[in-house]
């Protein structure tokens, strides 16, 4: 308690001892060009956050009408995209696919449950590679699309996970509602 009291009363004292002269306040430089040999460009192989989560229904269809009804989700006929900023750019938007499906839906399977979660990645075939070399378990092959990069894989309980290298740009032009 008499450390931070004597603090108090010390500071403003240290303060205005520190306070320089009308001319010997520094010049600002301005800085005209960025030096990119400073700018870290992170490509670890990873998960950087979720792209989308499917779930089985009973009626996928009701079930996107009563969720955009009651709960204002921006509806398609696959259920609601939701947009976020990126957060290390924020003027880039996001995606996170958002769906309820069958059942007992194909995209489910082999997993005996009916839930997918899809992670968004970086360097998914740096991923891939130490995926393989832990062993883990692929039910398809990479495949390309203008919107992406997608690969699924089995988890240790035996969910299907779906790895997503994201080209959000393209969904940006494809416009359309989105839930925010």
């Amino acid at each position: 308690m008499k450390t931070l009291f004597w603090g108090v009363l010390i500071t403003p004292f240290l303060v205005g001892s520190c306070i320089l002269e009308k001319d010997e306040i520094p010049v600002e430089t301005e800085i005209t060009e960025v030096d990119s040999s400073f700018i870290e460009i992170d490509t670890v192989p990873k998960v950087t956050g979720i792209g989308g989560i499917f779930f089985g229904s009973t009626n996928p269809e009701e079930s996107r009408k009563w969720y955009g009804e009651n709960l204002g989700l921006a509806i398609d006929d696959y259920g609601s995209p939701f947009e976020f900023r990126n957060a290390n750019d924020p003027e880039e938007i996001n995606y996170l696919r958002w769906a309820p499906m069958k059942k007992k839906a194909a995209e489910f399977k082999p997993s005996k449950k009916s839930f997918m979660i899809n992670y968004r990645v970086q360097n998914i075939e740096g991923l891939i590679q130490k995926l393989k070399n832990n062993n883990v378990t692929f039910t398809d092959s990479l495949m390309n699309y203008e919107y992406g990069k997608f690969i699924h894989i089995m988890d240790n309980d035996g969910n299907k996970i779906e790895l997503w290298e994201p080209v959000d740009s393209v969904l940006t032009l494809i416009g359309g509602a989105t839930t925010k």
